[in-house]
């Protein structure tokens, strides 16, 4: 048509067509945070002792949060310390902060007018038993998302990567694994980002940026081999490259401005995220659990030690 030059080159109007219609680049990796992903969330049991406690949800998640990124679980997952005595220690301090659960308090009554006005007392948490409650309970296969897991690594058409906050339990410790990186789970990934063993964690930006680097090693390590032909790997791998799965929007946030794809998957509804990755990979991936949330779960409130 006259006004528009020449006509564009075939491949440029299919790539455009596939941008319009199926959205963002087809991902070479899939990555994966484990803790709420791939296992079922410590959050849930942070919720669940909340809940038996009758306090407002999100104390615990506050209170950690605002210990950034010096606090004592902070220094623990970057490697930084030994989970220790001196770490329970330093943990519990870090949970008893008059002046935290004060600011919390009222933020949450400005959110829910039902709440008491006189501001109650700070909740006596045993530091201790709680760190070992959720990571005992987040050990769990997710019912939703370790079946799409297992099933995109025999579909052999992306790279299998896990990028997660980590913690190391010493030996003696119940969860103590001698090869941290084997195991049903953890032995599905090509690459894994612990951030216990790299000094970095998850929202930092060099955490994402390591991910970036070893991916793109592994690609054009593993380019040649009969199994991964034909894949592009040969030119490595970029930041919009990586489809990452995580439950936490601050760590989503951080890897988009790292130029990442991202997926949020949301507590006790993994199964929704299973549907998206199906949407985006074309692929069945969906195992036989039913589609049915996973509802916060009311215990007897725990005598403290403390």
């Amino acid at each position: 048509m006259d006004g528009f030059g020449d006509e564009p080159p075939a491949d440029l109007i299919i790539e455009a067509i596939d941008g319009e219609l199926y959205g963002p680049k087809q991902p070479k990796v899939i990555l994966f945070d484990i803790g709420g992903v791939c296992v079922v969330s410590p959050f849930q049991a942070i919720l669940d002792h909340e809940l038996s406690l009758n306090i407002p949800p999100g104390w615990i998640n506050y209170s950690i949060s605002k210990s950034a990124p010096n606090g004592f679980w902070h220094r623990l997952e970057r490697g930084d310390i030994a989970m220790d005595a001196d770490f329970f220690q330093g943990f519990n301090r870090d949970l008893h902060i008059q002046s935290l659960w004060e600011d919390f308090y009222k933020r949450e009554k400005a959110k829910n007018p039902k709440l008491e006005d006189v501001i109650p007392p700070l909740p006596k948490l045993d530091g201790e038993w709680l760190f070992n409650e959720m990571m005992s309970s987040s050990t769990k296969h997710d019912p939703w998302m370790f079946p799409a897991l297992q099933a995109l690594k025999a579909k052999n058409k992306y790279i299998i990567a896990a990028l997660s906050n980590t913690v190391i339990f010493p030996p003696g410790h119940k969860l103590h694994q001698a090869d941290y990186f084997s195991g049903p789970l953890k032995g599905l990934f090509d690459v894994f980002v612990s951030s216990a063993h790299v000094g970095y964690r998850k929202p930092e930006p060099k955490m994402y940026q390591l991910a970036t680097r070893k991916l793109d090693e592994f690609a054009k390590a593993k380019a040649n081999s009969p199994r991964n032909r034909n894949l592009g790997w040969e030119s490595g791998v970029q930041a919009t490259e990586i489809l990452f799965l995580d439950d936490i929007g601050e760590n989503l946030k951080a890897a988009k401005k790292e130029g990442f794809q991202t997926l949020k998957v949301n507590l006790g509804r993994a199964f929704e995220a299973v549907d998206e990755l199906e949407k985006i990979t074309g692929l069945d991936l969906e195992g036989d659990h039913p589609k049915i949330p996973v509802k916060p779960r009311f215990a007897r409130a725990k005598t403290s030690k403390i």
